[in-house]
Formats: structure tokens, sequence, C-alpha cells
């Protein structure tokens, strides 16, 4: 992804270690972030690395701490994290703009994106490594630590820019989920229904969150040309690896259906292409079509 020299946003939150809580980028600058594992558009955290044995307890995949990155990897980290947020302020105050949600008017208001180290807190409970990167609808925050972008790498198999790009583009999308009304809607439907339709509610979100995600890597590469070779199939690989199903063999479990949230990997990659392809937040009805059909 062609990110250095482009403009960054200033809605970034810095609470990493010896650096306080202070926002960083604005305009020019030069500007990492990866795949989502569990999005915490509803208060309830799953802590995803911890099922699959990630966070180094237990004899897992993965024994220690991920390593910390020197000062210098970590500046051009958050360069990189502030240049894709910047990019998806821009496509969806374009789509705000144009009158594309009616309810949500037709201003955009941008999330804040928290780096954290280790763990912090927010409206929606404790963050941490365990929970994976995730957006709090009740202080419109995106939460991330990119220790796990390593994990991401490494364990599983998603290297890459734009699929660390695919990861914040993601949970924006859970932030144009709320400002839209979809997200609050949902929290008040799942409340008269049983755990499995309510899951199966919150995998029509998921799915939707990823069509957006394909709509707004088509439109910054028709408006900025930012992609470069490899990097739409390092998304749909992201897109991929994180389905339910696939989690849930790494896991030692047995696949089950009801206990999905986020949709099966197959499903998490046709729904980020069919956004690519169309470039259209109207492809991305997930709620109007039989369940089995998505």
């Amino acid at each position: 992804m062609r990110w250095r020299g482009r403009r960054t946003s200033s809605n970034i939150e810095d609470r990493r270690t010896g650096r306080g809580a202070r926002r960083v980028g604005g305009v020019g600058g030069v500007g990492a972030i990866l795949v989502v594992l569990a999005s915490l558009f509803f208060p309830e955290a799953v802590p995803v690395l911890r099922m699959l044995g990630l966070d180094g307890a237990g004899g897992g995949l993965v024994q220690g701490p991920v390593q910390t990155l020197d000062e210098p990897r970590r500046d051009d980290q958050t360069q990189f994290v502030s240049v894709v947020l910047a990019d998806t302020e821009t496509i969806w105050s374009e789509i705000f703009a144009a009158g594309a949600f009616e309810r949500a008017g037709n201003r955009y208001d941008p999330a804040v994106l928290v780096l954290f180290e280790g763990g912090t807190t927010s409206p929606c409970g404790n963050a941490s490594a365990q929970s994976g990167p995730f957006y709090c609808p009740a202080d419109g925050k995106i939460y991330i630590d990119p220790a796990f972008y390593e994990v991401m790498a490494t364990k599983l198999k998603a290297p890459g820019d734009f699929a660390q790009a695919y990861v914040i583009a993601h949970e924006v999308a859970h932030h144009v989920q709320n400002l839209n009304g979809v997200l609050p809607a949902v929290q008040r439907r799942r409340a008269s229904l049983s755990s499995v339709e309510g899951n199966r509610l919150t995998v029509r979100v998921e799915l939707q969150a990823d069509c957006y995600s394909g709509v707004w890597a088509r439109r910054i590469e028709e408006r900025e040309r930012v992609l470069e070779e490899g990097d739409l199939n390092e998304a749909l690989r992201a897109a991929y690896s994180v389905g339910d199903d696939i989690l849930m063999r790494m896991s030692g479990r047995r696949v089950d259906e009801t206990k999905f949230t986020h949709g099966t990997a197959e499903q998490r990659a046709r729904w980020f292409k069919i956004g690519l392809q169309s470039g259209d937040i109207r492809a991305c009805d997930t709620f109007s079509q039989p369940y089995q059909q998505l």
C-alpha cells in the first residue's frame, strides 16, 4: 500500500507506555493495522486470543509476550495507522455527504482510534491483547494494541500492510453502522432473541462491515491509487483467516454454526469482495436475505 508522505488523521489517541494519552497526526506528514478478530461493537468482549491460546497462557500457539517494537518502528506504525484512518475519513465523508444514510445526515463524524499497549479501559469494558481490535459504540472509539499485528502475520498467516488496513476499515465500518442506527437497532432486537438467533444477527452486522470495508478499498483506490501488487489478496486472506470456522478449528473446538458471531471464512472474504467489486453500500444489505444465503 502506498502510504508514505500522505495525509494523516488527527483522530489518533496514543495511550502506549511512556507516551500518556495524546493525539498524533494531522494534515501532511507520513504515515499498520491488521485484521480483526474480535470486534466489540457490543459491550460483551470475546477474548479471542485467549480462546486461540495466543496470549502466552496455558501453552498455546505462542509462548510469552509478543515483542515490543522499538521507537522508530513504533513511530512508523503510528504514521501508517494515521494514514489509513485518514483515508477512511475521506471516503466516508464523501459517502455521507452524498446522502447515502438519510437517517444519519450528511456529515460524517469520524471515530477516534486508540492505540494501547497491554491493556486499557473503555466504556465497553477493559481492553487487552486478548480481546483483539474492537469498536466501542459507547464512546465512538476503536481500540487496537499493535502487538496484535505480529500475531496476525505469524500465527494466522495474514501478513501485509493492506491486511492491516482491512482491520481499521472493518472497525471504522462498525462506527458507520453506529452512526446510521444499525448497531443500536441490533442491540435492541437482540434483547428479545435466543442466543442462536442473536448470534445470527451479529453475523449479519459483521458481514456488512466486511462489505463496507470492500467499498472503502474500491473507493480509496479509485481516488488515490494506493494499491500495490498483492494488496487485495492480503485483505482477502485477512478476512478469510478470521472466519469463525477457522478460529474454532485453530482452538481445537468443534465447528458449531450456532456459536458463530462473525461468519465463516468464505462468507467474510465473499462479502469483502462484494463491496470491493460494487463500490456501493447498497450492495451491502446483509439483513434482508435468508441467513443461509449470506
